[in-house]
């Protein structure tokens, strides 16, 4: 009789170390692809978030990182950068066997751009402006003034299950770099390759209790953490209605919050696009991940000189996206995350249908062979779409596009306000002059001009509206994770010539 070989188990991360949760339990990781379990971790409680944030706690009063100096920081991150290189094929597979990402992605995209993400914040660390010496004024009084940026302290990391890699660099680069402790809690979807990234940290010369990782259910360990008396900062990327939660949490104890939340990014194609680079560009903004990106094109608005066209060469070029198991590098579009988020993405389907929008492609659960396995749906684009249903309006997170005819250019743009997202848009033209224009009237954080899915580790991410506030990548994401201290020292030395006193005492 054949014994099944038995799952990989792993720990919690808390003081530089694996460690079991308190209660002895683990829940398991299913691989979107299979259909199965591929992982056992540990599930952590109130308890074991305790645990984490009183060690980050320790070690950042204790200053052996929080007043390292920033060449000694940089250094490490460095170190880091280059244990993520060696480790990258790992790295690689827990990612994918976790969240359904490609190989072709995740080896060519998201493993270079943590480890630049990584180089380029040791570089920003060493070029920030820790201390601002502010001019002499003559009144009141001749003073000496500077501004500080110092640590906030603890933070607490929430990330999403789509990016686990790049969502957690985006937070940790930053955090480390100012010199703060860090408690991550990555979704528990996939939370494996941020457990790598703790172990590979440390041994990068990350001191232990500065980067803790805590694993379990959002509602208790992420609820917990929130709430923490200990932890001074949240950082969180997942959807609007977690984030507004998070928000009301964090208010209880006054914490600093930052939110990267939902989108429902529009692309605007104008009559002048080059249709040989916006029919596959669009494509790869919507398609990319199977559609499981916050800023993802989901609304495409074509002018209706070539709406026609655009729909049929659209159609025609996402049907031959080969899906399957995305350890196969011939593979375009791997698994959604699982059983119910499938089901999620089926009955926005069955509404768009019901809406009066005009199914041109997909729209069914992929089935066949070791399709069946897993958790895998259509590249699926609806035409004809108008902009106040539902699939046009609520982030569906998987592939489907909506296809929105437009009459002007003025009325494009209107069509791509009207949401309560701002997370990015884009524009597809030959005219840059009027591109520049366009993406002054978009309200987004982010505006990409005849590409999408770009991000530059000197550029800032973060949305408007209801997509959040913050920034995160580079140097703008190193004001986030700092305190502003303002130091005033008068240098008056008679109290003769200190008239203020005189409004106490005349």
């Amino acid at each position: 009789m054949s014994v099944a070989p038995s799952l990989p188990e792993f720990g919690l991360f808390i003081d530089g170390q694996y460690t079991p949760a308190t209660s002895g339990e683990f829940f398991e990781v299913i691989n979107p692809a299979m259909g199965m379990p591929c992982a056992r971790v540990a599930k952590a409680g109130p308890e074991d978030v305790n645990r984490a944030v009183e060690s980050a706690r320790r070690a950042f009063d204790s200053g052996v990182w929080s007043r390292a100096t920033p060449e000694e920081r940089a250094k490490v991150l460095i170190r880091f950068s280059q244990k993520i290189m060696e480790h990258a094929q790992e790295l690689a597979f827990l990612e994918i066997i976790a969240s359904g990402a490609t190989v072709r992605r995740v080896a060519g995209a998201d493993l270079l751009q943590i480890v630049d993400l990584l180089q380029q914040t040791a570089k920003f660390a060493l070029e920030y402006k820790y201390v601002e010496t502010l001019p002499v004024q003559p009144f009141p009084g001749p003073s000496h003034n500077q501004v500080w940026r110092e640590p906030v302290g603890v933070c607490a990391a929430i990330t999403a299950w789509n990016f686990p890699l790049i969502l957690a660099m985006w937070k940790l680069a930053p955090a480390l770099a100012m010199g703060n402790s860090i408690v991550m809690k990555p979704a528990s979807s996939t939370p494996l390759s941020t457990l790598k990234l703790a172990e590979l940290a440390a041994e990068a010369g990350v001191p232990a209790g500065v980067f803790n990782v805590v694993t379990g259910p959002g509602s208790s360990v992420g609820e917990t953490l929130v709430t923490h008396p200990m932890v001074d900062k949240i950082a969180f990327t997942g959807s609007t209605d977690v984030g507004r939660r998070i928000m009301q949490l964090a208010a209880t104890g006054v914490k600093r919050v930052t939110l990267e939340l939902g989108g429902k990014s529009p692309a605007i194609v104008l009559p002048d696009a080059n249709l040989e680079l916006a029919i596959p560009g669009i494509l790869f903004g919507v398609f990319l991940h199977s559609g499981q990106v916050c800023e993802c094109g989901t609304r495409v608005i074509v002018h209706e000189a070539i709406y026609d066209e655009v729909v049929e060469r659209l159609a025609d070029m996402a049907s031959r996206i080969k899906l399957g198991n995305p350890l196969d590098e011939t593979v375009g579009m791997g698994p959604v995350i699982s059983q119910s988020q499938l089901e999620t993405i089926l009955g926005y389907v069955e509404s768009g249908r019901q809406e009066g929008a005009r199914l041109v492609c997909g729209g069914q659960r992929a089935r066949g062979g070791p399709l069946d396995m897993g958790y895998f749906v259509e590249p699926t684009i609806f035409a004809d779409v108008d902009n106040r249903m539902k699939i046009a309006q609520e982030e569906i997170f998987g592939p489907v596009l909506s296809v929105i005819r437009a009459k002007s250019t003025e009325e494009a743009v209107a069509i791509a306000n009207d949401t309560i997202y701002g997370l990015a848009a884009g524009i597809w033209t030959g005219d840059l002059n009027t591109a520049y224009r366009l993406a002054r009237d978009l309200k987004a954080g982010t505006i990409w001009i005849n590409d999408w899915h770009m991000f530059r580790s000197d550029a800032p991410f973060g949305g408007y509206k209801q997509s959040g506030f913050g920034r995160e990548i580079g140097k703008y994401a190193l004001d986030e994770y700092t305190q502003l201290k303002h130091v005033h020292a008068s240098l008056v030395h008679e109290v003769s010539n200190r008239p203020w006193y005189t409004i106490l005492f005349p």
